[in-house]
């Protein structure tokens, strides 16, 4: 079957109302609870056809006694519906008073418009001390 040609592009399209973005800590971790290190919502009401493509960055300091980090993207809260994890980060570069930058990308097939808050939590294993976000970004495109 031959490819079809594309006859359109989107130069001229403004596409900025679908792409929402944050930079501001909400909050770094306290020892070893999971915490919402930088909050999202979605104000529009508009089509998700696909759903909500999110991409989380952080850049921390692990707090005292810390071996292992793990990011998280959910809907609504710390305790929302999961839509991405890291799984536990460990080696030397994620160890105790280590300035460590990391990322995870998730989708949403089933987000609720206009509303939508999605967060990006960060939970430090065996921390005993509070950790330390310097610098975040949680993007959310609607597709």
């Amino acid at each position: 079957m031959p490819t079809e040609p594309i006859t359109r592009n989107v130069l001229g399209l403004d596409l900025s109302g679908r792409f929402f973005f944050t930079t501001t800590v909400v909050a770094s971790p306290a020892a070893s609870a999971e915490t919402i290190i930088a909050s999202l919502t979605i104000p529009a009401n508009i089509a998700a056809v696909t759903g909500v493509d999110l991409t989380g960055w952080a850049a921390y300091t692990v707090g005292t006694n810390g071996t292992a980090v793990q990011l998280r993207l959910r809907q609504t809260s710390a305790v929302g519906t999961l839509v991405a994890a890291s799984g536990a980060l460990t080696g030397s570069q994620h160890g105790a008073a280590i300035l460590s930058a990391d990322d995870i990308e998730g989708f949403d097939t089933a987000p609720v418009l206009p509303g939508q808050v999605y967060v990006l939590t960060m939970q430090v294993t065996a921390g005993s001390a509070a950790s330390t976000v310097s610098a975040v970004k949680l993007r959310a495109i609607v597709v």
